[in-house]
């Protein structure tokens, strides 16, 4: 999501209607670009080509923040290792784990831009994500201009093993920059919790 994603974008504003984002999730859009120190950080705007598709006429893309340029970014090797903590913790304790998943002063699920995203299975809410703007927004509805990057990563992992890992590759820019480069997030599946961690290749 992440958190997912795919498909050329560029670095963009937030949408002009701030104020439905401040009253809608009780954030000013400066507080949610400031809380999102990692390299995703999701704002809704409208979509007037999808409204049809998406009800409110809502779809997420997902921007990259200059504040986190200068980041070291995290390798496919540590976010497997970060998945690898979110599985043991989901199996420990679901409740426990997604409130950890959420705590962005969590450094197991939380480290350079690298974060733990999940979703239930059975209806699509986002229930663990690095911004708290897209927590119970239906992550089928997510999208990066034209690819459709929720809905991949929801069929990819719907009907795969409990377990098992599958991987979902896109590009988007790195921080700070406007060419787009390959990306891939890995995503499993624990109970009705569908769980990934996203990186750089």
């Amino acid at each position: 999501m992440a958190h997912v994603c795919g498909a050329i974008v560029r670095r963009c504003a937030l949408h002009p209607s701030r104020k439905n984002l401040n009253a809608r999730y009780g954030l000013d859009p400066t507080q949610l670009a400031d809380r999102a120190r990692i390299s995703d950080v999701a704002t809704l705007i409208g979509n007037t080509m999808s409204k049809s598709l998406f009800g409110l006429g809502i779809t997420a893309l997902i921007l990259s923040v200059a504040s986190v340029s200068g980041q070291q970014l995290g390798t496919v090797e540590q976010a497997r290792a970060m998945l690898d903590r979110a599985i043991s913790a989901l199996k420990s304790n679901e409740a426990t784990a997604l409130s950890e998943f959420n705590d962005p002063n969590n450094k197991q699920f939380h480290e350079r831009d690298l974060y733990v995203f999940c979703y239930d299975i059975s209806d699509g809410k986002i229930t663990a994500y690095e911004s708290p703007a897209l927590l119970n927004i239906d992550v089928r509805t997510l999208a990066l201009q034209d690819d459709p990057i929720g809905k991949r990563a929801y069929d990819a992992i719907e009907n795969a093993p409990e377990g098992s890992i599958v991987t979902i590759d896109y590009k988007f820019p790195k921080p700070g920059t406007t060419e787009p480069v390959p990306k891939q997030t890995l995503e499993t599946r624990i109970g009705n919790q569908a769980c990934g961690v996203t990186s750089y290749k």
